[in-house]
């Protein structure tokens, strides 16, 4: 018996025992180009999995985890277009507009013919305020899709900003060429004409954003305004009062609405008007600073005075607002206070607050 097992303990040994091979030179650079393509292989398919499981994420809306999963993919190659897009388009839902300028940045690196990479950016820029660039990226994304409608009509918004009116009608105008439909673009071309007083062509813009879009609030309010400035009041009310009656929240209807009221001295109409917008939206400075004015013509000097404290606390740059609460504090027998707040709106650009500062105060 002892025999047998030591038997079967040298076959196991013998089994177990190779003579080492040598590779030849050429044999061995073969087996490592092998395992290179099996590593890569490996790193591939790993990084595809994050990929997916980003993606996965994504549609979860968990932005941050996505993130995370593009970056993983991203390590396993570090030319996954796809990845540096989506990484990009996430921290743009994520509110982090200066890591998707960075990332898409990268991506255009890889291949900068990427059309939808420059428009994503360009929302990141405009985002940040970056308007000359916004501009770029998206005069980028038309050079290569020259039939991009959505990126001709955010470079109209962008030059819109920048208040080079005439340039973003063109863009505008592009962008209806090739979506002949698209009501945004209309209403925006009309902002566009307001801005220049061309009133006529305004008006027709807007009744044509009327027509192709949904029965939208800003364009009834947008035609109020127009008609406002045309001294059509009757027309410019029916306007607003039908942005009311599509969205009894739209409180830029109610306080428009109670501006062209206070120019025409209507002052307890004016006033329920922004009462109304401010119950929609208590942090709209232009409603309290409207209020005020009213209630500074009513001689209520101190609740014109809150009134435009509001106002300032909300937006600390509202220069008319400092002028107004100058004029309601010299009411109030308070000229140093006035003189200072007329200072500070000259400083911000109020032609109001200049004037009240020259006319009434020593320098």
């Amino acid at each position: 018996m002892k025999k047998i097992l030591f038997s079967l303990a040298g076959v196991l040994i013998g089994v177990t025992s190779f003579a080492q091979v040598e590779l030849t030179p050429k044999e061995q650079a073969f087996q490592d180009s092998i395992n290179l393509v099996n590593a890569a292989n490996a790193a591939t398919a790993e990084s595809q999995e994050a990929y997916n499981s980003g993606i996965a994420l994504f549609g979860q809306n968990k932005m941050k985890e996505a993130v995370a999963s593009f970056d993983k993919a991203i390590a396993g190659d570090p030319k996954f277009e796809a990845a540096f897009y989506n990484k990009g388009v996430a921290q743009y839902k994520m509110k982090d507009y200066a890591g998707a300028v960075k990332t898409l940045t990268a991506m255009i690196k890889l291949n900068d013919e990427n059309s939808k990479a420059y428009f994503q950016r360009g929302l990141a820029n405009q985002k940040l305020g970056n308007l000359d660039k916004a501009l770029a990226d998206y005069d980028q994304t038309t050079f290569f899709d020259p039939k991009d409608a959505k990126a001709f009509y955010n470079g109209g918004t962008v030059l819109f900003l920048k208040k080079e009116y005439e340039d973003a009608i063109k863009k505008f105008t592009r962008c209806l060429e090739l979506k002949p439909k698209y009501f945004e673009a209309y209403n925006d071309r009309g902002s566009c004409y307001r801005m220049m007083q061309k009133f006529d062509r305004a008006l027709a813009d807007y009744s044509k954003a009327g027509e192709y879009g949904p029965k939208h609030a800003f364009v009834f309010n947008n035609i109020g305004a127009v008609k406002k400035l045309m001294k059509d009041y009757e027309g410019a009310k029916n306007a607003y009062t039908k942005a009311m009656a599509l969205d009894p929240n739209f409180y830029l209807a109610y306080n428009n609405r109670g501006a062209m009221l206070l120019e025409q001295n209507k002052l307890a109409e004016a006033m329920k008007d922004f009462d109304k917008a401010l119950s929609i939206n208590k942090n709209y400075a232009p409603a309290y600073n409207n209020r005020g004015i009213v209630k500074h013509k009513k001689k209520d000097y101190k609740g014109a005075i809150a009134d435009f404290d509001k106002a300032i606390s909300l937006n600390k740059k509202f220069g008319n607002a400092y002028a107004n609460r100058g004029a309601s504090r010299e009411m109030n027998r308070d000229m140093d206070g006035a003189c200072a707040d007329w200072g500070q709106a000259a400083e911000l650009g109020s032609t109001l607050g200049k004037n009240y500062q020259s006319n009434n105060c020593e320098f």
